[in-house]
């Protein structure tokens, strides 16, 4: 297989590197030159390569299904997907100020509810969130910050420009894949980097650090920090620990911890070390078995006492995941411009709320047009694509809707942008999306880039690792060449 990008068509799509077939942008230029160069011999190698690294490495993810946990090596294409620096500036300052407006809205909530007062946003979809956590109503976190890493997803649609599809606000996850993404192309393609000025992305275990650091009840240069996860059987274990290790903290288990005198410590062999600040994976409702789910066994009994009271910080913080909802999403543009008075940079997808009696008809009408999501559900499952659904499906959703309308929301099936994977006889069009990672503390920060999720199938949207989807390597270039 010899690449020739004249037999290369993303038809009515708009792709990241073709601009029309035999004609790459001007930022993807050098590299389809240089993939169009290769042998199939070399091509093959350097996919061979590829697949050895992740196996060497240990990149692995887990998939949930009824017949058991299945570990599985990291699904990855070795041709890079390329973003312009100039518009990546763009994307940058419009995703902090997204961010920057949901922190806003968070704390609102758990306070004033102004948003609420105001009617810019009707009291029910907050009295009726399942993530509304009335023990967090008073709160107010260090910074004034709830969420401090979010996961925001990307689409282009066919006119070429970035829309926020949704934001992942609870625990995202990713960016350690983003990361060994990186790690495996460099070694696959080390001449590349000789010749691009690609933005790195190897910063972002301090920028992380730095944000958790800034949030610790102690003022030290250094303080306590640790990693809390389910443990060796969640999907994202190997992204919490590499983080920990990364960073140079703890990765620990709830068992790890104990809280004494409304203080967290953990246990080490040279007795009881206090923890400042916990980078917690695990959903608010299996943090504290004295406050929310009593059966936890993977939480810490007063550990929402201890953060109450301001001796421990927790990131995200309880409560953040009321943002992290997809009928939420859909104020978050009149978020920014009530609690910000600027114009969104990024635009939402146009959506529909099911919970509103005219956009609900509208939907029920067209499901066969609309993509229908359920409001907390994530990883791409319980959703209904509706121009592939069968008939069935759409009126097994039309009774979901009808019976639970504020837990659906609706949108247009976006026409995914593409981009190139190999296949066995040239490189061939498959849509993607992309989660950028962004980080609030004292500063704020976004990752350059982030994770190509792309859909291996032919034809699928479906891009999640976890229903078959791939990644590939994001790169964030400059146009003047080195």
């Amino acid at each position: 297989m010899q690449i020739d990008w004249r037999e290369y068509d993303g038809g009515e799509f708009y792709d990241e590197l073709i601009s029309s077939p035999g004609y790459p942008r001007k930022v993807t230029r050098n590299l389809a030159k240089y993939l169009s160069g290769l042998s199939s011999e070399e091509i093959t190698a350097r996919r061979h390569s590829a697949e050895l690294a992740i196996k060497t490495m240990g990149i692995s993810f887990t998939i949930y299904s009824e017949a058991g946990n299945i570990d599985r090596a990291w699904p990855f294409d070795i041709i890079p997907r390329v973003i312009s620096h100039k518009e990546w500036l763009k994307t940058e300052r419009g995703l902090i100020q997204r961010l920057a407006a949901l922190n806003c809205f968070i704390d609102d909530i758990y306070n004033e509810q102004n948003i609420i007062k105001d009617k810019i946003m009707p009291a029910e979809l907050i009295t009726d969130s399942v993530n509304f956590r009335p023990e967090c109503v008073g709160m107010k976190p260090p910074l004034g910050v709830w969420a401090h890493i979010c996961g925001s997803d990307l689409i282009r649609d066919k006119d070429g420009s970035f829309y926020v599809l949704e934001d992942n606000l609870r625990v995202p996850s990713g960016v350690s894949y983003m990361m060994e993404n990186r790690r495996v192309t460099k070694r696959i393609f080390p001449e590349l980097f000789e010749n691009h000025n690609i933005l790195p992305v190897t910063e972002y275990p301090n920028q992380l650090f730095d944000t958790l650091a800034a949030i610790s009840p102690r003022p030290l240069e250094f303080p306590e920090v640790v990693v809390l996860t389910p443990g060796i059987y969640n999907s994202a274990y190997f992204e919490h620990s590499y983080l920990a290790q990364q960073m140079g903290v703890e990765l620990v288990e709830g068992s790890d911890l104990v809280v004494e005198d409304d203080y967290v410590f953990m246990r080490t062999i040279n007795g009881l070390a206090r923890v400042d600040v916990i980078y917690r994976r695990i959903d608010d409702l299996f943090l504290d078995p004295e406050v929310f789910n009593a059966d936890s066994v993977l939480g810490v009994p007063g550990l929402m006492r201890a953060w109450q009271k301001g001796n421990v910080a927790i990131a995200n913080a309880p409560g953040a995941g009321v943002a992290d909802d997809k009928v939420i999403y859909t104020f978050v543009p009149d978020m920014i411009k009530y609690y910000l008075g600027e114009e969104p940079i990024l635009p939402n997808v146009p959506s529909y709320l099911c919970i509103d009696e005219e956009q609900r008809e509208y939907v029920l009408a067209n499901l066969d047009k609309l993509v229908v999501k359920p409001a907390n559900e994530s990883g791409g499952y319980g959703m209904l694509i509706g121009p592939q659904a069968s008939q069935k499906e759409r009126d097994e959703f039309a009774a979901l809707i009808k019976a639970s309308p504020r837990n659906y929301m609706a949108q247009p099936l976006i026409a995914l942008s593409t981009n190139p994977i190999l296949e066995s006889k040239n490189a061939e069009p498959r849509h993607v999306d992309l989660r950028p990672f962004v980080l609030q503390g004292r500063t704020s920060c976004v990752t350059a880039g982030g994770l190509t999720r792309v859909a291996m199938k032919k034809g699928s949207y479906v891009v999640n690792s976890s229903q078959g989807g791939g990644s590939q390597d994001t790169w964030i270039v400059s146009e003047e060449e080195k």
